[in-house]
């Protein structure tokens, strides 16, 4: 997340009062937190950030379940933000807006005219203050609420979400809290309020333009700095030097970091395969990519093929790549399993196990996969989450080792179909999404089908105990069943005793046929191996109820995941 973003937010807050039919009806909060008890002014307050948040948080929620292209989002967001610029900069613009949204304050002044009480009176008013005003308020509100949806994570979205709560909310609480006195001086507020209003929007579309240009603003001065300046100590360097120095800058990397930081150093890692324990410090000179991925994770298994084509391609002319094994399961900590998984995948590159995740709390890290890209002076570049983006990636490392000739972007299919079931924890530590009848619990307990089971949702049958991050089946033919939407079917499975287990596996109730995955068997799967298998392979992405019914006890069952 881009660190203008969240300062954007609780300038886009404070502007809220300023907005043309919010400033109207602020009297009317002043006078409704007089009215009631000294708990209401904070009762408005919270009651105001919560309707909005439940929203913001609503709409995230669903544009991750219609697979909206987030990319459309954020440019989305940008024109929203330039707009509100112009709304509030622009008097024209404003009286337009106000007069059009007139009703809603209206209404608004009618819902809260006659409230009494104390907090909980407040909660009801600032509620729909946040409902019936939002339309009101409409270009900041949409805007925060587009800003929200557009990031990467939650995490980013709620810390964006704060700092909006944060710039809305602190005004308006010492309005409330202070009461007649600020009413008394309402008045000088509201003559210079025009005034206000258009410091705001221009410091709103002064941001949209450094988030949108800011990179491509870098690269031109970087393009166009005298030679003598790129080339000065050339006579203290190398060749290779002088090649980092003049292909090194971030404004050259495509979607590079505005601001590139010192790699952190490696921390608590535990074991090293094909290579001795390596330092960032010792890494100098080279360009480097950090891979983080764990071996039963599907996307890390699908991005696999680029990067090691990537170290066959590149290792001789300077490109390290190092693998650091973060594990999202305790078997994944496992080191045998670890060597299997990288002799299985052809990986010859370093491969490092952080099983207390202490690299990847250094790097801030939260995905997997991710790509860390570091230049020759140790500071990360670039950064890429998740699976795609890897011709960008490639030029990125080319730029970086002086090649100036670019690869082609590659028209393989998205790995993943719209409206694709999400990921699926069987544990009740991350559960979602399950129906069936009994609580889970880590104890043998027994479970039973409901009589449907809606789209993406799962549910248990026989006996089985359920753990934080997986469910273990207790006794012969427990069986779970799933309905899902996607082309390929897969899930982390182990087996508790060590030894085989057999599980049958059909698809809306009849044997897979053809639609079996490559870990299928005439319909017959056999678990060895803690790893992820590979269930159902369809023609094409569509519905169905999958079953999986073990036929012995301490089959160990962890996540599906779907692709395409």
């Amino acid at each position: 997340m881009n660190l203008l973003e969240p300062g954007l937010a609780f300038i886009e807050g404070i502007a809220l009062i300023a907005s043309p039919c919010v400033l109207p009806v602020l009297p009317l909060v002043l006078s409704t937190a007089t009215d009631g008890g000294k708990g209401r002014p904070f009762g408005i307050i919270a009651g105001f950030i919560l309707s909005f948040s439940v929203l913001a948080l609503a709409s995230r929620s669903l544009i991750e379940a219609l697979g909206i292209d987030i990319t459309l989002i954020k440019n989305l967001s940008l024109i929203l933000l330039f707009l509100l610029g112009l709304v509030l900069i622009l008097p024209s613009l404003s009286a337009v807006f106000s007069r059009m949204t007139q009703k809603f304050a209206f209404w608004g002044q009618r819902a809260t005219s006659r409230a009494e009480g104390g907090f909980f009176s407040g909660l009801g008013i600032g509620s729909l203050i946040g409902l019936i005003w939002t339309p009101c308020a409409g270009p900041i509100l949409a805007a925060v609420l587009v800003q929200i949806i557009r990031q990467e994570n939650d995490v980013d979205g709620m810390v964006i979400l704060l700092a909006f709560a944060l710039g809305a909310g602190l005004p308006m609480l010492a309005m409330a809290l202070a009461g007649r006195k600020i009413m008394a001086r309402f008045g000088l507020f509201t003559k210079h309020a025009e005034m206000v209003r258009r410091v705001f929007g221009a410091l709103i579309i002064l941001s949209v333009l450094y988030i949108a240009f800011g990179t491509t603003a870098q690269a031109y001065l970087n393009r166009t700095a005298p030679e003598s300046a790129m080339m000065q100590h050339s006579s203290m360097a190398g060749p290779s030097m002088m090649m980092a120095a003049a292909t090194t800058a971030p404004s050259m990397i495509k979607n590079g970091l505005v601001q590139p930081y010192a790699a952190p150093e490696f921390a608590g890692l535990k074991e090293w395969m094909n290579s001795a324990p390596l330092t960032m410090a010792e890494l100098k000179g080279k360009v480097v990519l950090i891979d983080f991925w764990t071996y039963s994770c599907i996307n890390c298994i699908r991005t696999l093929p680029h990067v090691t084509a990537w170290d066959r391609k590149y290792r001789d002319q300077g490109l390290v790549i190092i693998g650091i094994h973060a594990p999202e399961f305790e078997f994944e900590k496992d080191t045998d399993n670890v060597r299997k998984a990288v002799k299985k995948y052809g990986i010859d590159y370093p491969v490092a196990q952080d099983n207390e995740l202490r690299t990847w709390e250094n790097f801030k890290n939260r995905y997997w996969p991710a790509h860390y890209l570091i230049n020759q002076q140790g500071e990360i570049v670039y950064t890429h989450f998740g699976e795609g983006k890897y011709d960008v990636t490639e030029n990125n490392i080319r730029h970086l080792l002086g090649l100036t000739d670019k690869v082609e972007g590659s028209n393989s299919p998205l790995p993943y179909a719209t409206h694709q079931t999400p990921e699926t924890y069987l544990g009740y530590g991350r559960a979602a999404r399950y129906v069936g009848g009994g609580v889970m619990r880590d104890t043998a307990s027994a479970y039973t089908y409901p009589d449907s089971i809606p789209e993406h949702s799962w549910a248990l049958n026989g006996t089985w105990s359920v753990g934080e991050e997986k469910s273990t089946t207790g006794a012969p033919d427990a069986s779970l069943r799933l309905n899902f939407k996607a082309k390929k079917v897969f899930l982390v499975l182990g087996s508790a005793t060590g030894e085989p287990v057999q599980a049958d596996i059909t698809l809306n109730g009849k044997d897979l046929g053809d639609d079996s995955g490559k870990d299928i068997q005439d319909s017959m799967l056999t678990v060895t191996d803690h790893r992820l298998y590979e269930l159902i392979d369809l023609k094409d992405a569509q519905g169905g109820v999958i079953e999986i019914k073990a036929q012995s006890p301490g089959l160990e069952a962890y996540a599906f995941t779907f692709g395409q």
